[in-house]
C-alpha cells in the first residue's frame, strides 16, 4: 500500500532532487508540496517546486505557498549554496500550474484532520509552516500518521555555525516547538546525510542517458559540487534530502537511536544547536527516532535507479 505523503520544502539543489525522487517511487503517493522561505525566498522556492513539478511531468502534484520568514529571527537565505535561483546552474523555464491559493499551513492542517493516521510528512526545510500549524491546530500532533525531519547535527560539526545544521538555525523557534509538539518523528542529521555523497561519477553514470533529467541534475549539481569543494572540501555533494524521502520506503537504510532531542533557542553561539541527551540525564521520554548510522551507496544506487527509471521515461 503506497503511503500520502506530503513534502514540506525549500527547493533548493537537493530539495529538488527529493521531489524527484518522489515522483520516481512507487512506494508513495506525493499528494501535495508546500513551500517555505531558507535556501531562497518562499516566492522563489514555490516557483522552483512547480517548476521541478513540471520538469518530472507531474503538473498535477499541488503547490502551496508558505511562511515567508522565520517565527521569531531573521531571515537566512543561502544563494552561496544553491545559487540566486535555487537551482545552481539549471535553469527551468516558469510552469505554466500556478500555487494553490490557501496557505501552506493550512493545507497541511486540512489534509491531516481530513485523514486521520494517514498522512505522511516529509520535512525537508526549516520547519515554520509545521510549527504554525501546530499552533494553528494542536490535533494534528496526534492525527499525522508520522513525520520525517531533515535537520539538525547530533554529533557532527554544523554546516552554517560551527554547531548549527541550516535548517534548524534557520527556525530555531519553530524547530523547538516542533520537537517539543509529541508528534511521531525520525530526524535525519547531518550525522547521516553526510556520509551520502553524490560524485563525479554517480553523475556521469546518469549522464548516459540523454533527459532533461540528467540535463537538470548536471547543472544543477554542478554549483552545489563547486560549494563543497571550495568551503568543506568534499569531493561531490551531499544530497540530504532524498536520503531522508527515502526513508519513508526504505528504513533499512539507516541505524536509528530513540533519543531526548532538543535545539539550542538561546542567543549566542549555540542558537540553533541541535543536540541529543545520550544518557538521558533528566529521565525523560525519548521525543524521536534519530538515524545515527546509514549505509550510503545502498541510498545512493536506489537514487541512481530511480533516476535513471525517471530520465528514461522523460526524453
Amino acid at each position: 500500500m503506497p503511503k500520502h505523503i506530503i513534502i514540506d520544502t525549500d527547493p533548493g539543489i537537493d530539495d529538488s532532487l527529493a521531489l524527484l525522487l518522489a515522483v520516481a517511487s512507487p512506494e508513495i503517493i506525493l499528494d501535495g508540496v508546500i513551500a517555505i522561505h531558507g535556501n531562497v525566498s518562499t516566492e522563489q522556492t514555490t516557483r522552483n517546486a512547480l517548476a521541478v513539478l513540471e520538469l518530472a511531468k507531474a503538473s498535477h502534484v499541488p503547490v502551496f505557498k508558505g511562511c515567508d520568514v522565520p517565527l521569531v529571527k531573521e531571515s537566512l537565505l543561502s544563494p552561496e549554496t544553491h545559487g540566486n535561483s535555487g537551482l545552481g546552474y539549471a535553469q527551468l523555464p516558469e510552469a505554466a500550474a500556478k500555487p494553490k491559493s490557501a496557505h501552506g499551513s493550512d493545507y497541511l492542517i486540512e489534509q491531516i484532520m481530513s485523514r486521520p493516521g494517514e498522512v505522511t510528512l516529509v520535512a525537508i526545510g526549516p520547519l515554520t509552516n509545521v510549527a504554525l500549524a501546530i499552533r494553528k491546530e494542536p490535533r494534528i500532533v496526534q492525527n499525522v500518521k508520522e513525520v520525517f525531519i531533515m535537520g539538525g547535527a547530533i554529533q557532527h560539526a554544523g554546516n552554517t555555525t560551527a554547531l548549527a545544521e541550516y535548517n534548524t538555525f534557520v527556525d530555531p523557534h519553530a524547530a523547538h516547538v516542533v520537537f517539543h509538539s509529541g508528534m511521531p518523528m525520525i530526524l535525519t542529521p547531518l550525522d547521516v546525510t553526510y556520509e551520502c555523497i553524490f560524485t563525479k561519477d554517480d553523475l556521469n553514470r546518469l549522464l548516459k542517458i540523454d533527459s532533461p533529467i540528467t540535463k537538470f541534475i548536471a547543472n544543477s549539481t554542478r554549483f552545489y559540487m563547486e560549494f563543497h569543494d571550495e568551503y568543506q572540501s568534499i569531493d561531490g555533494c551531499v544530497i540530504n534530502d532524498p536520503m531522508t524521502l527515502a526513508l519513508t520506503f526504505m528504513p533499512e537504510i539507516c541505524d536509528y537511536q530513540n533519543l531526548v532531542v532538543d535545539v539550542d533557542i538561546s542567543t549566542g553561539v549555540g542558537l540553533g544547536n541541535t543536540f541529543a541527551d545520550f544518557y538521558n540525564y533528566e529521565k525523560k521520554k525519548p521525543n524521536m527516532k534519530v538515524a545515527m548510522g546509514v549505509q550510503p551507496r545502498m541510498f545512493m544506487e536506489l537514487f541512481l535507479e530511480r533516476m535513471e527509471k525517471l530520465a528514461l521515461k522523460i526524453t
